[in-house]
């Protein structure tokens, strides 16, 4: 085989996965969701969303210490993509792991205690904001070394197909991720080995406070690379929830089907700074403000609205019982007991 043969192997047959937006929302896909399942996206981006503002307000006044990444303005992404994961499937992030784990599913409340470090949190309290985990969910948890988390995905995959069990690997990881040495090895060995994992990279545009302009020398698309190692990939738009469910489950069946890995780089963008900490003085107001117009917490319920599948009343139903869900969680955290310092040591091995 040729390597134009091997390029065109891999290159998706119909690209419209790329382009789809939810502008162009139609009626086969109007169809394929129910209300429903419409409305618990919605809820899901807008639970990560006030989740992040409580996060935020909480590391202010004291309650959060330590680091703090929030995922505000990449909801679409998150969520699309674990509303197309079932039970068997393994998801390991990066330390921006919010909008990851209430996507899974995790306990809000627990959640939020973790963040404040409380013996009730989901990991209690050792964890805090990067190394939220739940083994019952299969969230193998968020990762604080960037890109550390690519080698333990190919391992948690390598597990699947070694013990031949249903289900695929889900890693996410940012495009900060991408120069890092164990990156490039984890695709290989990934390719080489035909591991059921999806490589899903959220692509914000900025590693920390550098743009990809500065730091990378093929361009600002990262998916083409993947004929390298023989990987299929695609690229999505991803402010748009719909189509990063949709390339999500094609991702899935083809890994399923055809018995290797895939490669999804989703267009996002982060509202906030790199951490809370960060001043942003890298980023102009006009770039914040371009991505903002884009907001999936604004653009997806008034398209719902649009197309007649909710109504206004049914989104702010929504909106006010998430806050109080968040008001509940906030309230959980506080009054949760703090660890004892002769528990510092327990849970250090496995037994």
């Amino acid at each position: 085989m040729t390597s134009k043969q091997k390029i065109e192997k891999n290159k998706l047959s119909d690209d419209k996965y790329s382009k789809k937006s939810i502008k162009n929302l139609n009626s086969s896909n109007k169809k394929s969701l129910s209300t429903n399942e419409h409305l618990e996206l919605f809820r899901k981006m807008y639970l990560i969303r006030q989740f992040e503002n409580a996060c935020g307000q909480n590391y202010a006044n004291g309650n959060i210490r330590g680091f703090l990444h929030l995922y505000s303005g990449q909801e679409a992404t998150g969520v699309g993509a674990l509303s197309s994961l079932n039970d068997s499937d393994y998801i390991v992030t990066h330390y921006r792991d919010h909008g990851h784990a209430l996507a899974r599913g995790l306990d809000v409340n627990r959640s939020m205690a973790e963040l404040f470090g409380k013996k009730t949190g989901l990991s209690k309290g050792k964890g805090g904001s990067m190394h939220l985990f739940d083994a019952s969910k299969k969230f193998m948890g968020g990762h604080a070394i960037v890109g550390g988390q690519l080698p333990l995905a190919a391992g948690l995959a390598l597990s699947q197909q070694y013990d031949n069990k249903d289900g695929i690997t889900i890693c996410f990881f940012g495009d900060g991720s991408t120069n890092q040495g164990i990156y490039h090895e984890t695709l290989n060995l990934a390719a080489v080995w035909n591991l059921p994992i999806l490589f899903f990279l959220e692509n914000n545009m900025y590693g920390m406070g550098s743009s990809i302009e500065r730091v990378r020398a093929g361009g600002l698309d990262f998916f083409p690379a993947m004929n390298t190692y023989e990987i299929p990939s695609m690229e999505v738009d991803g402010m748009d929830v719909l189509a990063v469910r949709e390339a999500t489950e094609l991702a899935r069946e083809k890994i399923l089907k055809e018995k290797r890995p895939f490669f999804i780089e989703s267009k996002t963008f982060r509202f906030v700074g790199h951490s809370y900490a960060d001043g942003q003085k890298y980023r102009n107001q006009d770039e914040v403000i371009k991505w903002e117009q884009k907001d999936p917490i604004i653009i997806y319920p008034k398209k719902l609205i649009d197309m007649k599948i909710t109504t206004n009343d049914e989104i702010n139903d929504i909106k006010l019982e998430v806050d109080n869900v968040i008001s509940d969680a906030v309230k959980f955290a506080n009054e949760s007991e703090e660890p004892s310092l002769n528990e510092i040591f327990d849970d250090i091995i496995a037994e």
